[in-house]
């Protein structure tokens, strides 16, 4: 039985994407680095360093740890100066709805992001302190596939992994969310979820008594 809902942010409850976009493409503009919306997909769910190590790739010239932290932070400047201008109204369709559903039901929530601008974005968008608790990228040391957001969220929430059901956007969540044994909601193409367990639009064309329902297939039976 699901017992809490752990939510990725970028993507599920909000989108910045663009945001992101525009602030690596000014960074690697500035570098001389050619980087494309289609390189840009590469990044969906990957921490800001791993992010950094994508679009080095096309880099004229290596760069030292000092340099790459340096980058890294100049393009958070720029991201963070454009999330200034967030509301409310940013938040995607069903966030809110599905967040009340769930806590009038008593369903435990939690957001696990590894963005590290997590409660800046939860503030602006009017969303912070509406969960049960939250993780972010200041609390982890890997980002997904590797499972840790979500076993700590868990953790917070006081639930076993299997009582959880994630909800995420991107490829990598989903098998963060896997191998971390819960089962995942897939928001977004389902040509770039393959492996969610079900998989919708946005929140609000799910449910919540079928979002409560969703579960991993049983693996098949060994031959007798």
């Amino acid at each position: 039985m699901i017992r809490g809902v752990i939510f990725d942010l970028d993507g599920v409850l909000v989108s910045t994407d663009e945001f992101h976009y525009r602030a690596w493409k000014r960074m690697a503009d500035e570098e001389g680095i050619p980087f494309d919306r289609q390189v840009n997909e590469r990044l969906r769910g990957v921490s800001r360093m791993d992010s950094l190590g994508i679009i080095l790739e096309r880099a004229p010239r290596p760069y030292s740890e000092q340099e790459k932290l340096a980058l890294a932070e100049r393009k958070n400047g720029y991201y963070r100066d454009s999330l200034q201008g967030l509301s409310p109204s940013d938040a995607l369709p069903g966030a809110f709805e599905t967040l009340a559903e769930l806590r009038r039901r008593g369903v435990k929530t939690a957001i696990a992001s590894s963005s590290k601008n997590a409660s800046l974005i939860l503030e602006r968008i009017g969303l912070a302190g509406k969960t049960d608790a939250a993780v972010d990228g200041n609390d982890i040391t890997r980002s997904k596939p590797h499972p840790e957001v979500f076993l700590l969220a868990a953790e917070r929430l006081g639930l076993p992994p299997a009582a959880c059901l994630v909800v995420e956007d991107a490829a990598a969540g989903v098998e963060a969310a896997h191998r971390a044994a819960m089962p995942a909601l897939g928001l977004g193409p389902p040509d770039r979820l393959p492996d969610a367990d079900h998989v919708a639009a946005c929140l609000a064309d799910v449910p919540v008594e079928q979002l409560l329902a969703i579960r991993r297939p049983s693996p098949p039976s060994a031959p007798g």
